[in-house]
């Protein structure tokens, strides 16, 4: 699985982003797909995943602000950002992981997109 990820850029605080991953390769075995960021000098975290199901899950962080839709003709996972605040200010991933578990670790995804940088400024 190819994961190709863009939409990132600058916003001022309050402002919007929506950001786009497009998969390929085996995408049918995918369970899930996530979006991840890791912020300046800090560990990867975990943003928004959306199962197979259509089911989501969201960091406490982004709840009410950020939401994770896809569009399973066109193999794309978005993660629209809303009200954005300067902590949201990271490089943010798209991932993909086969194996049923846990959505919120990195470490259970298989796949990595190549990072989009959001930066917001106050």
């Amino acid at each position: 699985v190819q994961l190709q990820a863009s939409g990132g850029g600058s916003v001022q605080a309050g402002g919007s982003l929506r950001l786009s991953c497009v998969a390929s390769g085996r995408t049918p075995n995918v369970y899930a797909l996530g979006w991840f960021r890791q912020p300046p000098g800090k560990e990867r975290e975990f943003v928004a995943a959306i199962r197979k199901s259509g089911t989501t899950s969201y960091a406490d962080s982004v709840k009410g602000r950020f939401t994770i839709s896809r569009d399973n003709a066109k193999n794309t996972v978005y993660l629209e950002m809303n009200s954005l605040k300067p902590e949201d200010t990271a490089v943010y991933y798209c991932s993909a992981r086969t194996i049923i578990g846990v959505v919120t670790t990195p470490s259970g995804y298989d796949y990595w997109g190549q990072g989009t940088q959001v930066t917001v400024s106050s």
